[in-house]
């Protein structure tokens, strides 16, 4: 096989790996836009705003250090849902339900029906797991919305280690002699 062939061959494999790899690197921007902004659009939405730095709720050492940071603010992002999922809602659920989760307490709400104060917490435990489950989804979209564009950003920059390597292989058969045989 002659030279400026197998030369020709490379950039043409380059070029199209070049325009591969920005699709790619494009789509995955796309994905992040799209579940970015459905997070933070979702959660705007719901109107959550994190107690004032202060407020007797973050006093406790178990939601205090992880809510203090977003004080005052409204929730707009999955890193504050995980904050207020993990580090509010559990906490107070915890204390709600004496330790128990939604489905013990269930269970000993229905071995004793006339207990309206456990039908009630119950109830409120249910509520507060539903709410947490779906502010930890909003936490999701978003730690995989920020992996889209992590990965949008390597991917185009292994585009341009691609362009420049098939930019050097045009220099090279141009500078190679139309006889030589590989």
């Amino acid at each position: 096989m002659r030279r400026k062939t197998l030369d020709m061959l490379l950039i043409y494999t380059g070029a199209l790996l070049t325009v591969v790899l920005l699709a790619a690197g494009s789509l995955l921007m796309w994905g992040y836009t799209f579940t970015s902004s459905n997070v933070h659009n979702q959660l705007a939405d719901q109107k959550i705003f994190f107690p004032a730095k202060g407020s007797p709720g973050l006093k406790s050492p178990l939601i205090g250090p992880f809510l203090d940071k977003y004080a005052g603010q409204q929730m707009v992002n999955g890193a504050q849902a995980e904050a207020w999922a993990d580090h509010y809602i559990a906490v107070h659920l915890q204390g709600i339900g004496g330790g128990l989760t939604y489905a013990e307490l269930s269970a000993k709400s229905m071995a004793d029906p006339t207990n309206t104060v456990l039908a009630g917490e119950v109830q409120t435990v249910f509520r507060g797991e539903t709410l947490r489950g779906m502010l930890l989804n909003a936490y999701a979209f978003g730690t995989m919305g920020m992996v889209a564009l992590y990965s949008a950003i390597a991917t185009w920059l292994l585009a341009l280690v691609m362009l420049i390597l098939t930019l050097f292989g045009v220099r090279h058969y141009r500078q190679t002699d139309s006889e030589v045989v590989v």
